[in-house]
């Protein structure tokens, strides 16, 4: 990888559980425990105003996250009251304990619309069994029987009980709007791919990019097609929302929700391109005959797969060959059993011939 800058990591230490470490001046780092295995945490921010506070993103709806938020906001706030709530996206550790959090201040929560309304959808169309459109589209993109199986045993009920009960109406932050808190500019930078409109916020006069889950150290984010959207070319989204960030300086100081703050977004905007394009040629030269998404996750993962993982895994891989689908590159295929297959475009073939 031919990088422009190394990765650093400047503060030196997080936060444990519940605690509160200062990033920079009037910004707060909060650090609290996901049930998602290999994440683990999920990285939150206070960043005092005047006469209060404004919180990014509010953790997993669980009784341990409610009671570590209750500590910080006795010991940490200066007195001050959350005055505001961002949440950047709608996945459940970032979103789940929103509607308690604008319950406890009295607040509105401040989201995208399409972070919001997507989010509200899912929490309630949440509960009961299983769909029988979810169903289908698994088979259709190439679950197994024990996958399905596990699908069906699963329920339908996750989303609704990761989610504390949300709000009915938001206020709306769009990108390019400028948001005043504690006397200086926060520049709303959406990302798209990982989810359907992510807010990133970034500060010129302090160097910092609040940047979710848009931008991580270590892992690449998840990109994937689900049942929602099933036509969906989220990896197209994502690879062309990332080039803004390109403009932003080499040496902005990261604050992402998942591992550690760091400095070096362009050695990891780079990384990303590279470690998609290659993902995508080795898919490519894998299509020579027609695959299912489920068949295609040993050309794209070299790790052994566990059933949650694979279920990811073929979400990430249909965003790969759905992209491919877009440029031309591979045909989309639906076989008498009604299971999609990616094959190499005949175009391409005759111009390869």
């Amino acid at each position: 990888m031919n990088n422009k800058q190394e990765i650093t990591y400047p503060l030196g230490t997080r936060p444990g559980d519940g605690e509160v470490v200062e990033v920079c001046d009037g910004v707060y780092w909060v650090r609290m425990p996901i049930p998602f295995e290999g994440l683990d945490f999920i990285n939150l921010y206070l960043i005092e105003d005047d006469d209060g506070w404004t919180m990014i993103d509010s953790g997993y709806n669980s009784n341990k996250i409610k009671g570590l938020w209750t500590e910080v906001f006795e010991k940490h706030l200066k007195g001050k009251p959350i005055t505001r709530l961002i949440c950047t996206h709608f996945h459940p550790d970032h979103m789940g304990l929103a509607g308690w959090v604008c319950e406890r201040w009295d607040i509105t929560l401040t989201m995208t619309l399409g972070e919001f309304s997507f989010g509200r959808m899912l929490f309630l169309e949440s509960g009961g069994d299983v769909p029988d459109h979810l169903i289908e589209f698994n088979k259709t993109v190439g679950f197994t029987e024990t996958m399905l199986e596990a699908v069906r045993k699963g329920g339908h009920s996750f989303f609704k009980n990761a989610v504390y009960e949300l709000p009915a109406s938001f206020e709306r932050i769009e990108d390019d709007q400028i948001l005043n808190i504690g006397g200086h500019d926060w520049q709303v930078m959406v990302g798209r791919g990982h989810s359907q409109e992510h807010a990133c916020l970034y500060c010129k006069s302090k160097g910092v990019l609040i940047s979710g889950d848009q931008v991580l150290p270590r892992i690449t984010p998840h990109v994937g097609v689900y049942v929602a959207e099933p036509l969906a070319n989220p990896l197209q989204k994502f690879l062309k929302s990332i080039n803004r960030f390109s403009i932003l300086p080499e040496d902005t100081l990261v604050l992402p929700a998942h591992n550690d703050v760091f400095i070096g977004l362009h050695n990891q905007l780079i990384y990303y391109r590279e470690h998609h394009a290659e993902r995508l040629s080795r898919l490519k030269n894998a299509c020579g005959s027609p695959k299912t998404a489920f068949e295609l996750l040993p050309v794209l993962f070299e790790r052994e797969l566990n059933e949650d993982d694979q279920r990811l895994a073929v979400a990430e891989g249909l965003a790969h060959c759905h992209y491919l689908v877009g440029t031309g590159e591979l045909d989309r295929v639906v076989g008498k059993d009604g299971v999609w297959r990616f094959q190499i475009a005949q175009d391409v073939k005759t111009a390869v011939a």
